[in-house]
């Protein structure tokens, strides 16, 4: 504002000197009387009414003097204008808004207070203004145009003020999917977490939403997940590792604001480790006897799932082994032990192992007693006749479940006080042929004696023969024959036993 004061003379002459202007609530200005006025500028005088007073000085020739006047300052009108950075901008990159604040002629100065942007299919917020301007930044603008209305609110100086403009943000903006998974690798049975995290691609901005589908490369359903805060996670447990490593698949569906997007990743599944465990049953066992060995093979934690492949069992005792295939996870052999020579024997099953499960082995050992047997005694012919010879025969057998041939000797009484014959056990069979010289004392107790082996144990058996008088033939001789009349001639009778009677008879023969 400019102030300006008129030295009228009450005489002749044009005075000179200063005038001191004095303003009320602003500044107090001397300037110096050129050609009888004095001009002086002051600014920045808040709004009200403001008495303003003149003194001049005087100088050599005029007296000093006084005068006086009033300014109303009112506020002065403003004009907001407002733009934004970038525009046009890509869904989710940062914009900068902007309102500037400026006095409308003949206002002056540096406008102060609050700018409140309200846009459009966004917030509203509020900056103060710092030298005439106010900025705010804003993301996550939808796809499309957002006016924009930035409301200056004025203040003690300067009026209230609007402005506008239109932003507009282009179409949706790209998007990345980055996969991961954990553990990596893993083992059959095992869960892995798999992890999808969808982005805006720069200069976009923000946190992605819709729903993600992850494939997971073993023919498995797919799995569709809802993004939370850009994140979508599922669990998948791989039941082998066939086809290792998987190519995992995530599918990002995009939204209102973010394109779609595919990340990958690849996914290593190992063998898992097992354990085989055998049994056996029954245990223990006897010579002979069927013993049925049974492996389990199993998946060592956090492996899991069902092992296949085949299981080999050597028994220990030299036989040859015996190779069986999985099923459910059990293999089963059957086995009998020919001698308890050896005994207790380590049974081991050796798992083969897979792609999808690691080779194991488990032992056990298997005790092995000698079987128990029985000895049964036939004789022929029965009944006999004295002097016949007579076959014994000793058959001795695993007492069930006990099985093989016995080995050995086999002891025969017979029963008729004569000595005891020890004969060997071929295939299980032992004979001895025994002549009753008498039938007194028939019928008579025959006992086959087995003396037992490393494998078998011993046993006997008996029997009773019946022995009956043999048959005899006699037949009558004489000497001299022909003879005559006087002569004294020997008769001779020879009496022998009928076959197959043996012996030699006693008794009389009456002539």
């Amino acid at each position: 504002m400019k102030l300006k004061a008129i030295i009228i003379p009450l005489g002749l002459g044009t005075p000179t000197g200063t005038v001191t202007f004095s303003v009320a609530g602003g500044p107090t200005v001397t300037a110096p009387v050129v050609s009888g006025t004095a001009t002086a500028t002051v600014d920045d005088l808040s709004v009200g009414t403001h008495p303003i007073t003149a003194v001049y000085s005087g100088d050599a020739s005029f007296t000093s003097s006084t005068g006086t006047t009033v300014q109303v300052v009112i506020q002065a009108a403003t004009r907001t204008t407002v733009t934004s950075s970038p525009d046009p901008s890509a869904y989710g990159q940062p914009v900068t808004i902007t309102a500037k604040v400026t006095p409308r002629v003949p206002g002056e100065g540096t406008p102060t207070g609050i700018v409140t942007f309200v846009i459009s299919g966004g917030p509203t917020l509020t900056a103060p203004l710092v030298n005439g301007t106010a900025t705010v930044t804003v993301a996550l603008l939808s796809v499309g145009p957002h006016p924009i209305t930035a409301i200056y609110g004025g203040d003690a100086n300067f009026l209230p003020s609007l402005g506008t403009d239109q932003h507009t943000v282009k179409s949706k903006a790209l998007s990345t999917t980055t996969v991961i998974s954990a553990p990596d690798p893993s083992v059959p049975g095992e869960q892995v977490t798999f992890t999808a995290t969808v982005a805006p691609v720069p200069p976009g901005v923000g946190t992605a939403t819709g729903t993600v589908t992850f494939t997971f490369g073993d023919g498995s359903a797919p799995v569709t997940v809802a993004l939370v805060g850009g994140v979508a996670t599922v669990n998948h447990t791989y039941a082998d590792a066939v086809g290792s490593p998987y190519t995992v698949v995530a599918g990002y569906s995009g939204s209102a604001d973010l394109k779609p997007s595919i990340g990958t990743d690849t996914h290593t599944v190992v063998a898992a480790a097992t354990t085989t465990q055998v049994t056996s049953s029954p245990d223990p066992s006897v010579v002979g006897e069927p013993v049925t060995f049974t492996a389990t093979v199993a998946p060592v934690a956090p492996g899991a799932g069902t092992p296949t492949g085949t299981v080999t069992f050597t028994f220990g005792d030299g036989s040859a082994p015996e190779t069986v295939a999985l099923i459910g996870g059990v293999a089963t052999a059957t086995h009998a032990y020919a001698t308890s020579s050896g005994s207790p024997f380590t049974v081991t099953a050796t798992y083969s192992g897979g792609v999808s499960f690691a080779a194991s082995s488990g032992s056990d050992t298997q005790t092995v007693t000698v079987a128990a047997t029985s000895t049964q005694v036939t004789s022929s012919p029965d009944p006999s006749v004295v002097g016949e010879p007579v076959v014994f025969t000793a058959t001795v057998a695993p007492v069930a479940p006990g099985a093989g041939s016995p080995t050995g000797t086999v002891t025969f009484t017979f029963g008729d006080g004569s000595p005891a014959e020890t004969v060997a056990l071929i295939g299980g069979v032992a004979t001895a042929t025994h002549a009753y010289a008498t039938s007194s004392g028939s019928p008579f107790t025959v006992t086959a004696v087995y003396s037992g082996d490393s494998d078998f144990a011993g046993s006997s058996g008996s029997d009773t023969q019946t022995v009956t008088v043999a048959a005899t033939s006699t037949q009558v001789t004489s000497s001299p024959d022909p003879s005559v009349v006087g002569e004294p001639v020997v008769f001779t009778a020879t009496v022998a036993p009928v076959v197959p009677g043996a012996g030699s008879p006693t008794g009389t023969v009456t002539f």
